[in-house]
């Protein structure tokens, strides 16, 4: 899954931005999903649902014009493991660092102070005033040309694990930057490029694991079977769980 955020401050045109983005992607054939970042409750307090999540680890709600699962993802890997797509755009979330950005912006001075290396474009309000750079990077009206920043978006998206293995000699924050720049690959990343000798998936998504964790899993699994009557070595050894 390849992941880009979209952020920006208030009224600097985000949402509209994402959706301009969404729609033609959607139009190329790819499955999109989209994470927002909300400053204020989702479920509010006194609410049946809210009475329910106090009481249980996940609440399913069916209404008139959409369902929905409410849960506390523990991290930010957690959360957007959920998602199976092709594209995740996320809006908001500035604090994540392991995805390159479209600075959406209402005037140039925002562009510098969230432009912290991760950015790939400019959009929002400041697009709209006929501007074509800041910051050395290029800047688009999501408006009137949705596909040519949904060029850059399908072209440079990309999503490290976000667990900082170090594996690479850098933690994920600074490899995602050197690979916005143009230093590094996705192939330098040690653990999206090397064929895991331990794989979990969980609801068909791979959860990443760094090398000694790999270990742990390996070992623990190979020493409980051996202790099983009727288990013999294999190249290859499957588990499924179901939580059902």
């Amino acid at each position: 899954m390849r992941g880009v955020a979209f952020v920006g401050y208030k009224k600097s045109g985000k949402t509209t931005t994402v959706e301009a983005v969404a729609r033609i992607l959607k139009e190329r054939g790819y499955r999109v999903a989209i994470a927002k970042s909300m400053h204020s409750d989702f479920d509010r307090e006194g609410t049946d649902t809210w009475k329910f999540s106090r009481v249980a680890d996940s609440v399913l709600v069916r209404a008139n014009d959409t369902d929905a699962l409410l849960f506390k993802a523990k991290d930010i890997n957690a959360l957007f493991s959920m998602v199976s797509a092709d594209f995740l755009l996320i809006e908001g979330f500035k604090s994540v660092q392991h995805v390159p950005r479209v600075v959406c912006a209402r005037n140039p001075g925002e562009v510098k102070e969230l432009n912290n290396g991760l950015a790939i474009a400019v959009s929002g309000v400041v697009a709209s005033t006929g501007v074509t750079e800041i910051e050395s990077l290029p800047v688009i009206d999501a408006t009137k040309e949705p596909e040519k920043l949904t060029d850059i978006v399908e072209k440079r998206a990309f999503m490290l694990p976000n667990i900082d293995c170090g594996l690479c000699g850098f933690n994920c924050s600074q490899m995602a930057r050197m690979i916005v720049s143009g230093e590094k690959t996705l192939k330098d990343c040690v653990v999206l490029s090397q064929k895991p000798k331990v794989t979990v998936k969980i609801d068909g998504q791979v959860l990443p694991m760094k090398d000694w964790v790999q270990e742990l899993v390996e070992k623990t699994v190979k020493g409980m079977l051996s202790a099983m009557k009727g288990y013999r070595g294999g190249r290859k050894i499957e588990i499924v769980i179901r939580d059902e």
